[in-house]
């Protein structure tokens, strides 16, 4: 029984779950906090996404994020050139914290879910199932791609008027790396819990 309960997270009141169709989530009465949202994907798919995010995570990490030009000469970055960069400055703690959170947390949640996913492929726990899975929900706010993206996003548009800005492979991969961490490593993720 204990299994079909659901906890908000906000308020701390306790609901049965419920199956939920396309496109319906659960919420709760106290507070409106969302308890659950319909997910849709099978094992298989969700699988195949983390695969398909750890290329992308290769790619932003390894490609330049921009190009820049200005009379012949050029520059490029990738987010590792990024960290180095803050690291050399008098903010290295905030070096330390970009690098967790743009590529330490992120390639930490891929490889927790393929380790997980690959068991749940057969139909098994993973070994250290609960363990990977409350790393997984600590890591969830420390990945924060979206915000590098918007943050690249917003250099190239102020820096457009002044230089010749040429948007990277690694940004692109950038963009979709972070909506696919949103969709396979988001809150959903503690359907796995009941899938194995």
């Amino acid at each position: 029984m204990a299994n079909q309960l659901i906890i908000c997270e906000h308020c701390d009141c306790v609901y049965e779950k419920v199956t939920l169709a396309r496109h319906q989530k659960a919420l709760c009465l106290r507070c409106a906090g969302v308890l659950q949202r319909y997910n849709g994907l099978s094992v298989q798919q969700r699988l195949a996404l983390t695969l398909t995010a750890a290329v992308l995570w290769t790619f932003a990490n390894f490609y330049p994020v921009m190009s820049i030009s200005l009379q012949g000469l050029k520059s490029s970055a990738t987010l590792w050139d990024s960290v180095v960069a803050l690291s050399l400055g008098p903010i290295t703690f905030i070096a330390l914290v970009a690098a967790i959170s743009i590529i330490i947390a992120p390639v930490f949640q891929l490889l927790l879910l393929m380790w997980v996913l690959s068991f749940a492929l057969s139909g098994k726990r993973s070994p250290a199932f609960r363990l990977c899975m409350r790393w997984l929900e600590a890591l969830r706010p420390w990945s924060m791609l979206e915000v590098c993206l918007l943050g690249a996003m917003v250099a190239v548009f102020k820096l457009a008027g002044m230089l010749d800005v040429i948007p990277g492979t690694g940004l692109f991969a950038l963009a979709v790396l972070s909506l696919l961490l949103i969709r396979i490593a988001g809150r959903d993720v503690r359907d796995l819990w009941d899938t194995v």
